[in-house]
């Protein structure tokens, strides 16, 4: 898993190569208690993910948390494989996701 943040204004963009599971997850995790400070919409570009576990839905779930009144969360270009995770899980429905 590779992790790439675009950081512009208040906005931040992470884009997340490979598979987000129980080895990758906490990375993100890590990441994020680091550079969520000052941003009010957080952009997650899924168009290269090609796995996520319970791990990586976890992590996904403690980004919401964190952005839930503070500002916007969007999810964007989820793979078929991705998203069939998503919706079997309940999260489809709880995302914004374009």
């Amino acid at each position: 898993m590779s992790i790439r943040m675009n950081k512009n204004k208040n906005e931040l963009t992470i884009e997340i190569d490979g598979s987000l599971d129980t080895f990758t997850a906490p990375e993100l995790e890590n990441r994020l208690d680091t550079v969520l400070e000052g941003i009010d919409k957080l952009i997650f570009e899924f168009s290269q993910l090609e796995y996520i576990s319970s791990a990586g839905l976890r992590a996904l779930i403690s980004a919401v948390k964190i952005m839930s009144g503070r500002g916007e969360l969007v999810v964007r270009n989820v793979r078929p494989e991705v998203m069939d995770i998503l919706e079997m899980a309940g999260f489809a429905d709880k995302l914004n996701i374009e």
